[in-house]
């Protein structure tokens, strides 16, 4: 009688331990800033591909979406802010996306790229030059970039706009 306890036992371990591992690798990791703020581009791009860029940075810059006022500016080819003295060229519009609050790290680009620009390389130039430290005051958690279509999307953010309690704070 006790051997077979012992085997139900078992079994019903492993059972156990398969339904945590399968369960497991189903779960996701929650959302960062960064995720939301690029599906939100990625919604308004597929609704509107043909949109103004100012108008699909001012769709990302809403409460819900990143949780504070923001402002956009339209920036050219050459030194940007967040890429240290690497011009950034190769998009025929751009335009920076940011709070109002410079103390915020948070700064975003959408860029339209030029005809017969390869988007990868340019999302890579992107990659490679931005400094998450570029905002003297705080630095920025991630990095974003990704592409829709002919317009080149850039962030660097915190993972969440939630404060964090002090250290040793109860």
């Amino acid at each position: 009688m006790k051997a077979i306890y012992g085997a139900v036992t078992a079994l019903l371990a492993g059972v156990l331990l398969l339904s945590l591992a399968a369960c497991g690798g189903q779960e996701k990791a929650p959302n960062t800033l960064g995720q939301v703020v690029f599906q939100t581009f990625q919604a308004e791009y597929a609704a509107h591909p043909q949109a103004d860029l100012d108008t699909l940075a001012q769709a990302l810059l809403t409460p819900d979406t990143v949780g504070f006022t923001g402002t956009t500016a339209p920036v050219e080819p050459g030194t940007l802010m967040g890429f240290g003295n690497t011009p950034i060229e190769g998009f025929s519009q751009g335009v920076m996306f940011a709070p109002l609050i410079g103390t915020i790290p948070f700064l975003g680009y959408l860029f339209r790229l030029e005809e017969g620009s390869d988007g990868a390389v340019f999302a890579d130039t992107l990659k490679a030059a931005g400094d998450l430290g570029w905002n003297i005051c705080t630095r920025a958690d991630e990095m974003v970039v990704g592409q829709e279509g002919d317009v080149v999307f850039f962030l660097m953010c915190p993972y969440s706009m939630e404060e964090t309690p002090a250290e040793g704070a109860a």
